[in-house]
């Protein structure tokens, strides 16, 4: 696996090459869509979208569910640009690598990022289909996106306090209650995987304060953090976690439950960015 050093010529070339692909669209919203959630993107209206393959510095994803483009239009009266796919770090990629789409999103001018994903429900109340928007996050990848030599535009030590910003968060519960969903809170563990935590490691992350985790999200926001980026997240929970429920986990029944409960991710993603609140 390729292993590129993200400087800031590789970023300015990405977001110079996603501009020009744009043709005049000024998007000012970024969304990252998880795993088996790029129906999102069928919902964009007047759509140009823009292959990995054809972006430097992006790899293309390995992952059953991550599509591998940037999907660029207009949802609801406004132009979003969305990240069909992640190539994460447990694919090989170093911390840095995985995070440049948010440089790029940063780059081009987008001062606010949404990021979804597939988790699994820590929380014994969880079931499959449950939605969480964040309220924080446990880093336990051992990982960080800001290491080694700060990037212009960066804040060398970003604040943490408030990483998902309290009022995108009531806006996504306000957008829900008025959609008849019921959105959870809580917070989202990231580790590195690729593999299913096992029961006692769920154990650990019950009693560290985790309700869902997963193997995403949390460079993206520290990345985006750092570059003064309001952030909102929202879990899926496709299936509980390991040892709170007789079963065996499997990426198939993950993508079976995002392509439905999905629908519902959708819907609130959409009213967060029109901003209404029926």
């Amino acid at each position: 696996m390729t292993h590129l050093v993200t400087t800031p010529d590789v970023i300015a070339h990405a977001a110079d090459t996603v501009q020009a692909a744009l043709d005049g669209r000024n998007p000012t919203v970024a969304i990252v869509l998880g795993s088996g959630l790029g129906r999102l993107a069928d919902r964009v209206t007047d759509a140009v979208r823009v292959s990995y393959a054809d972006l430097p510095g992006f790899h293309v994803p390995t992952v059953e569910g991550h599509k591998g483009e940037l999907v660029c239009g207009t949802l609801g009266g406004t132009t979003v640009l969305m990240q069909s796919g992640r190539f994460h770090m447990y694919e090989g990629h170093s911390a840095s690598d995985a995070v440049l789409p948010i440089r790029v999103f940063a780059t081009l001018g987008i001062k606010s990022l949404i990021v979804t994903n597939a988790a699994g429900g820590i929380r014994r109340t969880f079931q499959a289909g449950t939605l969480m928007v964040i309220s924080d996050h446990l880093n336990l990848t051992g990982r960080n996106p800001l290491e080694g030599p700060s990037l212009p535009g960066e804040t060398r030590f970003p604040d943490m306090t408030v990483a998902y910003d309290a009022e995108l968060r009531q806006r996504a519960k306000d957008v829900a209650a008025a959609q008849g969903i019921t959105l959870e809170e809580g917070v989202y563990a990231g580790l590195l995987g690729p593999t299913y935590e096992t029961p006692a490691e769920v154990r650990m992350l019950e009693r560290l304060g985790a309700d869902a985790v997963g193997m995403s999200t949390v460079a993206e926001v520290i990345a985006a953090r750092a570059r003064g980026m309001r952030c909102l997240g929202i879990s899926l929970v496709t299936n509980p976690a390991a040892g709170t429920f007789a079963g065996v986990l499997d990426h198939a029944d993950v993508m079976a439950v995002a392509a439905e409960a999905g629908k519902k991710l959708a819907g609130v993603v959409e009213g967060v960015v029109v901003g209404r609140r029926s």
